[in-house]
């Protein structure tokens, strides 16, 4: 028999999730890693829809898996991430999850991402999307990205844009991001390196529709990551 993650591993388990403006999207993603026995962090990030009412409607159904956060105005995807960083050691669970809450991210995948950390063959886990299915544009975002994460952070990795990712609360502790945007994914890469923090890379589903597309690291996000490298860099 294959490596199975048990429901104590779930219990010492939380899920950060980023919400912004995700009334439509994020019901089911937030219900799927509940009924998983996953616990949740989730951060509205100042979302000016009724993203927020959505999120308690799934807290009532789920209350003691769900903890909300909520940010008076959007500060942007690194920040909510970090927000839910800072807010989950007060819970001190074993292992720490950040992925989207926009559906792209398949909750389906949470077992097979920390794998890793629970047989402790790594402390940080990186999820990997299968490049062949994403858009064109996206994928050349990505490439580009991969290429200056290993120029500017001397890493090597296959995914550096992943929003999907997972830590150890104790690697957790040793890590600072500080990164508003998009920039988190490969502040996170930097500072896993730069501690000397064992990773693993693991394949994960993405499911693309026109909402999902529309967001995450495109070329412009590319240019404005790479001009936030720089800055930081020097």
């Amino acid at each position: 028999m294959g490596f199975e993650i048990t429901e104590k591993d779930k219990k010492d388990t939380f899920v950060i999730l980023p919400a912004y403006n995700e009334a439509t999207r994020i019901q089911p993603v937030i219900e799927s890693i509940a009924r998983k026995g996953y616990n949740l962090i989730i951060v509205n990030d100042g979302s000016s829809d009724n993203t927020l009412e959505v999120i308690k409607e799934s807290k009532m159904k789920y209350p003691d898996n769900i903890h909300i956060f909520s940010l008076m105005i959007n500060r942007g995807v690194g920040v909510a991430t970090q927000t839910g960083f800072d807010a989950v050691f007060k819970f001190n669970p074993k292992y720490v999850v950040s992925m989207d809450s926009d559906g792209q991210h398949s909750p389906e995948d949470l077992d097979n991402v920390i794998t890793p950390l629970v047989k402790g063959e790594a402390q940080a886990v990186i999820g990997v999307r299968p490049l062949k299915d994403m858009p064109f544009t996206r994928n050349f975002a990505n490439w580009v990205m991969n290429l200056l994460t290993r120029i500017f952070y001397g890493v090597k990795v296959s995914d550096s844009q992943t929003g999907f990712r997972a830590i150890t609360l104790e690697a957790l502790r040793k890590i600072d991001i500080n990164a508003r945007g998009y920039l988190i994914s490969s502040e996170f890469i930097r500072e896993v390196h730069d501690n000397n923090i064992p990773f693993a890379e693991v394949p994960i589903q993405t499911i693309y529709t026109p909402e999902t597309q529309a967001k995450g690291t495109n070329s412009k996000e590319a240019l404005k990551i790479l001009i936030q490298m720089i800055r930081h860099q020097f």
